[in-house]
């Protein structure tokens, strides 16, 4: 929270996996609480009464660990936003922030890298005597590591989410986060 912009940057902390939407009833998502302080956060309401006149921010960024669990926790809220605000993906309002897992060393000149591709390629420009710091998660990370790397609006990397074939996005919400596990193996 420390290293946000407290002008035009707003945080909401959620602890561990949210709710499975794609196989909860609709009783047991509204008493969530996770999903309600989503829905009061983005002040869109859902539903018969979701209007996204009411959105109170521009982009709604998701920003979770740079691993597995983390894409996890994403494709959970994805799939949130995917059948209570598609219209919020559909207008350009949901990112995902890609947040670094490696920090390269060398002197007092610091750079990071979002995947090992990333790092290789980062190794090879600065040469020998590199120190490599792995993040484990957002939480090891200083507040001024997070405001370089995605809070601050200049310098993070952001994906935007788009729906490109709605029948194939809907297929893989439905293999994804169904019931049936050899398909989501696959």
């Amino acid at each position: 929270i420390s290293a946000r912009e407290r002008k035009f940057q707003a945080i909401l902390p959620l602890r561990g996996k949210i709710l499975n939407v794609e196989k909860a009833r609709l009783d047991k998502i509204f008493k969530s609480e996770q999903i309600l302080n989503i829905i009061t956060a983005l002040g869109t309401s859902i539903g018969d009464e979701f209007d996204t006149s009411k959105l109170r921010y521009n982009k709604v960024i998701i920003l979770t660990d740079a691993d597995s669990d983390g894409n996890h926790i994403s494709c959970l809220l994805l799939t949130f936003f995917y059948r209570y605000t598609r219209q919020l993906i559909e207008n350009g309002n949901i990112y995902i922030a890609q947040p670094p897992l490696f920090k390269v060393l060398k002197g007092k000149t610091s750079n990071y890298a979002r995947d090992e591709t990333a790092l290789a390629s980062l190794i090879k420009d600065m040469g020998s005597n590199v120190v490599i710091l792995r993040f484990k998660g957002l939480g090891e990370m200083d507040s001024h590591e997070l405001k370089e790397t995605v809070m601050d609006p200049n310098e993070r990397v952001l994906k935007r989410v788009s729906i490109e074939d709605a029948v194939e996005a809907d297929t893989m919400f439905n293999v994804l986060m169904g019931e049936e596990v050899e398909p989501r193996k696959e």
